[in-house]
């Protein structure tokens, strides 16, 4: 493995034409791979607006089956800038039946691997349950010629199991794509806390499995097609942190954003060395997690 990957981070606006959004896309990850970036990571469901603010059978229309004309379009893209690519696309598995799905292109335009979403939210603005069916994929990293990649998404980065068994099953690094805001009538000191917690939840994953965490947000405010709340701000802020949590790079709250981020791939070893808490996790004592709760 080379000891300094080069991860772009694509944060972006969207709107509500599929086409131009892709197009907007293609454009940025031509850039940075111009500018050296071996991986680049975009954000959840970046093809679209973020359609789960309503409950609408239409919207459906918005899935694509994979391999399809969407996985086409990334790979020649993939194929064309030599980059390892990784996608979050709405998947129709089935007359309705659909996911949310990471697709992960290898850098010769070929499907390295997929990703079905985990954890599904249903709360008020984010009605996912309604759209995906859960994943059936397990927690399987994705090999690459980048190295092992532990893609999971959105909701999935509150979980620390999650991240757990990527890292058990050797992943070298935490991938989140993601969607998330504020509504835009909560407080000001709820914002920053549920922005906070976020971050903090992250970081946290980095720490307990001595990885690296990408996470790639999206931006700007996107209306509630039906009415029924004032929409969404995303509060972007995608980050890269290392192993021991630390920030390599944050973007803002408030402006589209791309960069190129440095990540050492071999800092993972030396810190799971000075905190070996795979060695000393107490796996005889740990039946009760497969329990829904412990009465």
């Amino acid at each position: 493995m080379k000891s300094t990957l080069k991860c772009g981070l694509i944060q972006q606006a969207n709107t509500a034409d599929p086409q131009q959004n892709r197009e907007r896309i293609a454009a940025k990850v031509r850039e940075l791979a111009s500018q050296g970036a071996q991986l680049i990571v975009n954000q959840e469901l970046h093809d679209s607006l973020y359609f789960c603010q309503s409950e609408d059978v239409e919207l459906c229309d918005l899935a694509s089956p994979i391999p399809g004309e969407v996985t086409d379009f990334y790979s020649k893209l993939t194929k064309e800038c030599g980059v390892v690519l990784v996608t979050s696309l709405f998947e129709k598995r089935a007359p309705g039946l659909y996911h949310n799905t990471a697709v992960v292109f290898e850098k010769d335009g070929s499907i390295a691997g997929k990703y079905r979403k985990m954890h599904i939210p249903d709360d008020p603005a984010y009605y996912e349950k309604f759209y995906f069916t859960p994943g059936d994929m397990g927690f399987e990293p994705i090999d690459t010629s980048v190295g092992r990649l532990g893609v999971l998404v959105c909701w999935d980065q509150w979980y620390p199991e999650a991240a757990r068994l990527m890292a058990l099953r050797g992943a070298e690094l935490l991938i989140y794509p993601t969607a998330i805001g504020w509504e835009t009538s909560d407080p000001e000191d709820e914002k920053v806390r549920q922005r906070d917690a976020w971050i903090t939840i992250q970081r946290g994953h980095a720490v307990a499995n001595g990885l690296p965490v990408v996470s790639v947000n999206r931006v700007g405010h996107e209306a509630d097609r039906s009415g029924h709340t004032l929409g969404i701000d995303f509060w972007g802020t995608s980050f890269v942190a290392g192993p021991q949590g630390e920030f390599l790079w944050q973007a803002p709250t408030n402006a589209e954003t791309e960069a190129i981020v440095d990540i050492d791939m071999r800092r993972s070893e030396h810190v799971r060395r000075w905190w070996p808490f795979l060695r000393d996790r107490r796996i005889d004592a740990y039946s009760g997690l497969t329990s829904r709760y412990l009465d």
